[in-house]
């Protein structure tokens, strides 16, 4: 069973169960800017309506480009969390190897941004971006 994340728009969050690469169950969710609030409810609704296990989980699949800087944020450390806490694999939606970074018995995957993100203004009116990984 794999769980797939979406949290790339800043209005909705889309969640989904596959069994052998085929959709079980997908879920679009409105979630204007409170993906953070309302991710994990989310898929644990998901799961009891399928009377699903978490620790039936084999592996997750988050969507880690496009989209805003805290949208996208949300859903891969979402993912890497769920995925570390049940000893699971964890894999990039658009899978290349830099996307992933193995350690001694886990791996995590990091979120591409396509560009730097608007952390507020300047007093002369220019953005203030930070950019841990661009």
């Amino acid at each position: 069973m794999t769980l797939y994340i979406n949290t790339t728009s800043p209005d909705e969050i889309i969640i989904a169960l596959q069994v052998k690469g085929e959709k079980l169950v997908q879920r679009r969710l409105p979630a204007r800017r409170t993906q953070a609030e309302k991710l994990l409810p989310a898929i644990d609704r998901l799961l009891k309506t399928k009377r699903i296990a978490l620790r039936s989980l084999k592996k997750i699949v988050v969507a880690n480009q496009g989209g805003s800087f805290t949208s996208l944020r949300i859903g891969v450390i979402t993912a890497n969390a769920l995925a570390y806490a049940l000893k699971i694999p964890v894999e990039a939606e658009s899978a290349t190897t830099r996307n992933i970074k193995k350690f001694q018995s886990y791996s995590l995957v990091e979120p591409l941004y396509d560009r730097a993100p608007t952390i507020g203004t300047s007093k002369k009116g220019e953005i203030i971006g930070l950019c841990i990984s661009c």
